[in-house]
């Protein structure tokens, strides 16, 4: 990490692309199984403690725990037809063999401002806590 004139701290991704972000970046491996279709990525922080959670698009997720957030989110990508949880480890069964960008999916699960995203102002927060 970095921080640039303007102050900013700046993170870099691979060698040509930079990006400026507030918030927590996850750690992931990405290991591949012996069965076709099914990657397993292993990241830095559970996300469902001793749990094991289960979605596909039949039993789409409904809450709002991590867990629901980056099952929706893989889900909502197209590429995935099931999401399982456990710890973790995240084990996704692809609905085709095109896996790009679902890494960086699970990366940026807790990544909140980024260019282009209007910041809210200490008012609006307080506003959301007292109402």
């Amino acid at each position: 990490m970095a921080r640039t004139p303007q102050g900013e701290f700046v993170l870099t991704r691979g060698c040509s692309d930079t990006i400026s972000v507030m918030g927590q970046l996850v750690t992931v491996i990405e290991k591949p199984s012996s069965r076709t279709g099914i990657i397993r990525y292993v990241l830095n922080r559970a996300l469902t403690g001793m749990g094991h959670e289960r979605y596909t698009a039949d039993s789409y997720p409904e809450g709002d725990r991590p867990s629901d957030e980056l099952a929706r989110r893989l889900l909502d990508s197209g590429k995935v037809s099931g999401v399982s949880i456990n710890g973790n480890v995240v084990t996704v069964e692809l609905s085709s063999n095109d896996s790009d960008g679902l890494k960086d999916i699970i990366i940026d699960l807790y990544t909140y401002y980024v260019p282009g995203v209007e910041i809210p102002t200490d008012e609006e927060l307080m506003a959301q806590v007292e109402g």
